[in-house]
């Protein structure tokens, strides 16, 4: 920072005649941008640039940025950059200094943590929050000792632990786009026309104003969301209001893997309905509050989507915690607020509300991934609900919910919703209130429920008030005045007690009901804006229900299904019974063929894709017309007793076409199945996984890996429902035969056996309508029954064989399902790119 001229090393190694790089012209500005260029040079590196002083201080960080704090990314220190570099985008030419392609993969704000500051560069350290597109949270760069009397330029890059950590390799593998004009880098490199993103420009201007920083990622595109999503926001259509799904109350969580458990968030239930870049925010019983909440209205209205309905909770948080009494004071003063999403019922015009639970919730997770910090995904456990519940209730939490899996949203209170509390608190009619011996505004509030169309009697409840609040309900109450009481009360409860018209709702904590049905311990918590007084009745626990138990009777259960193995159909019936919450978000509503052996393995085994009703009814159906113009019934599952039927058919593997039934003529994936010669090992065809991903991602595709099961991998790329199959089955064919052309040594897109001698099959056949793939956690009709499974492409690199997991292995599978590495696996709103 002493440097008297410190772009004079920047401009020393450049001719400005030939580089389109912007000159060094130091500014009087004292911002705090932040950037970062995808370079790809003699070396592919990633350039953090943050700015102190005037200038771009920069470091080329060789192998990306890293999620997991476990990591200390190598960062060399280069020579200052001007501000105005932070805007460049293109490509240096061969022979200049830093020649190849530069992309701008992050744009935002820095700051140093409190108490800190960038004059901390000079002693070797900085620990500072990003506020980013795709890097977000809290920072560390630390200087290595150096050798000699040389300072080093070596400094170590850190993720510190917080809720932005994640995978080591999550942002250098799904951000494969510019957040300035959405190129990849061969579209930056081939000269494709720039148009600058409008997320892009609005970050850009909000960074600018001096009125106030922008949040993190506002208006930002998700990271797994190359090649852009294909929506036309201003055709957009808002979404109507729909009834909400509700609870039931229960008295302990239900057990099994069958539920999933989330948080209960102690604030106001809410519908977000988005679209054309604007948003508004409905109460539970369908009010338009958006003016209450425009905060949460305005981020919404940001998020990467032509139009979306989002089911959430609203809550702002006091010491850490959600506080009922906490939202009510930031509601009337504009204060900070947090919406926690946990549900997705309509998104780009498609309604959802038929999917599995599981299958709604991966659909919202990519669209709140990278989105303002007061719009936060509610993460969920499969299974083990008591310990989830048993650590809320000990941080002092409301309680949990538990949702069926694979239940569709329903309008209406269900058993599929379920809510266990900590404590016991429930809404109350204020039917009158006591006058106190104090100069303040009442003694006590008289609180009713409906029972059996009438208002009842609960008891009263004299604290939980602060003067404000106390004053507030009392010019509210004097209002609603009336003379005669709407309820029969105990006269010496209720000696001299002002009465008012029920319309008031309030929310009450209390211990436990007397047998007379009066409150015990009662404190306020807070008025209810968005529930009427006539739906407030009593909620009455119900036990909770017992592990789902499946109708399909499994036969032979003791049956052998493999000849070389112990597991039989009844442990087959047992691991897709216990699995279905996952696999289901795979499997359910698409077409599917099925490996049936119904003798076992080691007998006859064949494919089925039609059926003309003989598995049942918890298999359904669907009409496709087939070449020859006759239509076919294809099968298919949308719940576990399907899958379970299947196995009582005698299925092992599920294999399903690349679209759902809602529109088999668009392909939501692409697979890529990876197919070795007999003599060749794993480590090659990882290998071939791996440049796959590269060529790939080269052109804008985010990909995921997945062991078969059998002899390879397969190399996914979700899709928007947007191309038909021709278009589908022309790019993975071109893909295929240029990347064998290339290297004719190690590929084939040939499916010839004489081809293929020494060499791996890239079976794109798979992307053509009718074509079918293994499913994600499908057991296979091999020896020892392994499983077709998702790994990360990092954990990929240590994996020996692509049979690792088996029928056996079901626990631990369902734990990696719920892990942060693979949240996310597979979903990626992303287009065919046009090459």
């Amino acid at each position: 920072m002493a440097d008297r001229d410190p772009l004079a090393k920047y401009n020393a190694k450049r001719d400005f005649s030939k580089t389109a790089e912007p000159k060094g012209e130091r500014t009087g500005d004292t911002g705090h941008r932040f950037m970062v260029q995808k370079h790809d040079a003699t070396r592919l590196h990633w350039d953090l640039r943050l700015e102190v002083d005037g200038v771009m201080k920069s470091w080329a960080v060789t192998r990306g940025p890293s999620l997991n704090p476990d990591d200390k990314r190598l960062a060399v220190q280069t020579e200052d950059h001007p501000i105005s570099y932070a805007d460049f985008e293109g490509t240096i030419p061969e022979g200049e200094y830093g020649g190849g392609t530069v992309m701008l993969w992050d744009d935002g704000w820095w700051e140093p943590i409190p108490g800190k500051s960038a004059k901390d560069l000079e002693k070797g350290h900085l620990h500072f929050i990003l506020h980013g597109e795709r890097m977000k949270g809290e920072w560390l760069l630390i200087r290595l000792k150096p050798r000699g009397k040389e300072r080093n330029t070596n400094w170590l890059l850190r993720k510190l632990e917080d809720d932005y950590a994640g995978g080591s390799d999550d942002l250098v593998e799904n951000a494969v786009t510019s957040v300035k004009t959405g190129r990849s880098m061969a579209e930056i490199a081939k000269g494709k026309k720039a148009k600058e993103l409008a997320s892009w420009k609005a970050l850009r201007a909000a960074s600018t104003s001096p009125r106030r920083r922008p949040g993190p990622a506002r208006g930002s595109e998700r990271p797994a969301q190359p090649g852009g999503s294909g929506l036309r926001r201003g055709d957009a259509k808002m979404p109507k209001f729909r009834e909400p799904q509700l609870c039931t109350l229960v008295d302990s969580v239900p057990t099994g893997t069958g539920w999933i458990h989330e948080v209960k968030y102690d604030g106001y239930r809410a519908l977000i309905a988005i679209a054309g870049g604007k948003a508004k925010v409905y109460t539970r019983n369908g009010l338009d509050w958006t003016d209450k909440f425009a905060g949460i209205a305005e981020a919404a209205a940001q998020l990467p989507v032509g139009s979306a309905l989002i089911d959430g909770e609203i809550v702002a948080f006091k010491q850490g915690k959600p506080d009922f009494s906490t939202l009510k004071d930031a509601i009337s003063n504009a204060g900070e607020m947090t919406l926690f999403a946990f549900d997705l019922l309509e998104l780009d015009g498609e309604n959802l509300a038929k999917l599995p639970q599981v299958q709604r919730k991966e659909q919202l997770r990519p669209l709140l991934d990278g989105a303002d910090p007061h719009l936060q995904y509610a993460e969920h456990i499969v299974g083990e609900g008591e310990k989830l519940f048993e650590t809320m209730c000990r941080e002092g939490y409301e309680g949990i919910v538990c949702k069926r899996a694979d239940a569709p949203y329903v309008g209406r209170r269900t058993q599929a919703w379920l809510k266990v509390k900590c404590i016991k608190r429930q809404e109350f009619v204020i039917v009158g209130w006591t006058e106190s011996d104090k100069s303040r505004g009442f003694r006590a509030l008289l609180l009713g429920v409906h029972e059996n169309g009438e208002l009842r009697y609960s008891g009263k409840v004299g604290t939980g008030f602060t003067v404000d609040t106390m004053n507030e309900l009392r010019a509210k109450l004097d209002r609603l005045a009336r003379k005669t009481p709407t309820v029969e009360a105990p006269r010496a409860a209720t000696r001299g007690a002002h009465w008012v018209t029920p319309k008031l709702v309030a929310e009450i904590a209390f211990t436990e009901v007397t047998p007379d049905k009066v409150l015990r311990h009662p404190s306020f918590l807070g008025l209810r804006g968005d529930k009427e007084a006539e739906e407030v009745v009593e909620e009455k626990a119900k036990p909770a229900p017992k592990p789902k138990a499946s109708s399909i009777k499994i036969t032979h259960p003791d049956r052998l299904i493999f000849p070389d193995s112990t597991v039989t159909k009844g442990d087959l019936a047992d691991f897709y019974e216990a699995m279905a919450p996952v696999a289901l978000q795979w499997i359910a509503d698409r077409p599917i063929s099925l490996v049936r052996c119904p003798q076992g393995r080691g007998k006859h085994c064949f494919f089925q894709k039609h059926d003309a009703g003989s598995f049942g009814d918890h298999v359904k159906h669907v009409k496709i017309k087939e070449k020859d113009g006759s239509v076919e019934p294809y099968l298919y599952v949308d719940d576990a007793d399907g899958l379970l039927q299947c196995v009582q058919m005698g299925t092992i593997e599920f294999h399903g076409w690349g679209s759902s039934v809602a529109d088999v003529e668009k392909p939501d994936r692409m697979v890529f199945d990876l197919d070795p010669d007999e003599g060749l090992g794993f480590e090659e065809v990882k290998k071939a996984a791996a440049d796959l991903k590269r060529h790939l991602a080269e052109i804008g595709l985010t990909t995921f890996a997945m062991l078969s099961g059998g002899k390879g991998v397969h190399v996914v790329v979700p899709l928007t429902p947007e191309a038909d199959w021709p278009v589908v089955k022309d790019f993975a064919d071109r893909f295929c035969v240029a990347l064998a052309q290339a290297e004719p040594d190690r590929f084939t897109a040939t499916m010839s056996k004489a081809k293929r001698k020494g060499k791996i099959f890239l079976d794109w056949l798979r992307n053509q309508r009718g074509a079918t793939a293994v499913m994600p956690y499908t057991a296979r009709a091999r020896a020892k029954a392994p499983v077709a499974v998702p790994v990360t492409w990092a954990e990929l690199e240590d994996i020996d064989t692509p049979a690792k997991w088996h029928v056996g292995d079901q626990a631990e599978l369902l734990e990696r399902a719920s892990s942060k590495d693979l949240a996310g696996w597979g979903i990626a709103r992303q287009v065919l790119p046009d090459l």
